[in-house]
């Protein structure tokens, strides 16, 4: 462009030139013709400008809206992370519950050119395999697993969700006066169940005499039935509160008609219940996207599995401030994050 506007310029001055010559006096064709202007090579010796890098692009198929509060929103909230430091464009398709869905958005984002697509969802994995081997130079991510199938363009990433559980379970043995907690779960597999194993285990071991009620409702998305699997702990003496997965608006709610107690999971819950909400443990996978995104430029695009905890500063106790958390039960749980992390804690994995 500038070269182009230089000439430009150039033919214009030559034809005022040209016309002032034609329009002066004699004495103007008198005078002796302008030096022409002298040449230098600086400019022909400068470097061409490097082409702009383009962005990353990266693609994110979900089972759940990005503003669920629960796990498509920690994938979501952690890609805008990344984008406080890095040049990407990200696209996301959420709600997409059922698999077949899913597989198309995937390969869809594949056949686009996307650097990084990822299955944010275990179910997810059957197809991945499958479009993974169509697509060798795009670089793939399935979680929650640890399993990358033994290809060498799938990333998979995990959390160990029952750290947080464990501090949640500490603190709700603190808060229930009636010994009896309850706990709403979706399916018993994957950071739902290693969240709900860490959370008893906490409890237990704050109060052995606490007694915690696991109900699993083998749904992701019901929120009808968290809500009727909530009401049914209350019915039965819970009077503090907990659950995994998005369908957790629904638990929450009973939890807020009753005044009790709620202890979250996955993303910040605060917006379910300012006056419930005790804390909340977040998943910051932007902790493993940086490293996949180092790897893909420098040329690996999967065969590697990572995990988040509070040990990489990829899980955060996120606390309600409008809750009122009394200071010894905050205290005994920042104690329990420090012993997590230096090893003296141990959080059961789970059966």
């Amino acid at each position: 462009m500038k070269a182009s506007k230089t000439r430009a310029i150039a033919s214009a001055a030559a034809a005022f030139a040209l016309v002032t010559t034609a329009c002066g006096s004699d004495d103007a064709a008198d005078e002796p013709a302008a030096e022409p202007p002298v040449e230098t090579e600086a400019a022909a010796d400068e470097p061409a400008a490097e082409p702009a890098a383009e962005p990353m692009k990266i693609g994110i198929v979900a089972p759940s809206a990005e503003n669920d509060l629960a796990w498509s929103q920690s994938m979501f909230d952690s890609v805008n992370r990344v984008g406080e430091g890095r040049d990407i464009e990200v696209a996301i398709s959420g709600g997409l519950f059922v698999v077949e869905d899913a597989a198309a958005a995937l390969r869809g984002y594949a056949e686009d050119g996307f650097d990084l697509v990822i299955a944010h969802g275990t179910q997810f994995g059957g197809p991945l395999q499958e479009i993974a081997d169509d697509f060798p130079e795009v670089a793939f991510a399935l979680g929650t697993s640890t399993d990358f199938f033994g290809k060498d363009n799938i990333f998979a990433y995990s959390v160990d969700a029952g750290q947080g559980g464990y501090v949640n379970g500490v603190m709700a043995a603190q808060l229930t006066a009636s010994n009896v907690i309850g706990v709403v779960g979706p399916v018993p597999a994957g950071d739902a169940k290693l969240y709900i194993d860490g959370f008893v285990a906490g409890a237990e071991a704050q109060n052995p005499d606490a007694e915690v009620n696991v109900n699993y409702i083998d749904s992701f998305g019901d929120v009808q039935l968290a809500s009727e699997a909530a009401k049914a702990h209350v019915a039965n003496g819970a009077d503090v509160l907990t659950g995994t997965a998005q369908m957790v608006v629904g638990a929450t709610g009973v939890a807020a008609e009753e005044g009790i107690p709620w202890f979250g999971t996955q993303s910040n819950q605060t917006d379910l219940g300012a006056d419930i909400v005790v804390s909340s443990q977040v998943y910051h996978w932007e902790i493993v996207l940086e490293q996949m995104l180092d790897k893909i430029t420098a040329g690996t695009l999967g065969g590697e599995a990572f995990v988040i905890s509070f040990e990489n500063m990829g899980l955060e106790m996120e606390y309600n401030d409008g809750f009122g958390l009394d200071a010894s039960v905050r205290e005994s749980a920042d104690a329990t994050v420090a012993g997590i992390s230096e090893g003296t804690i141990e959080v059961p994995a789970g059966e």
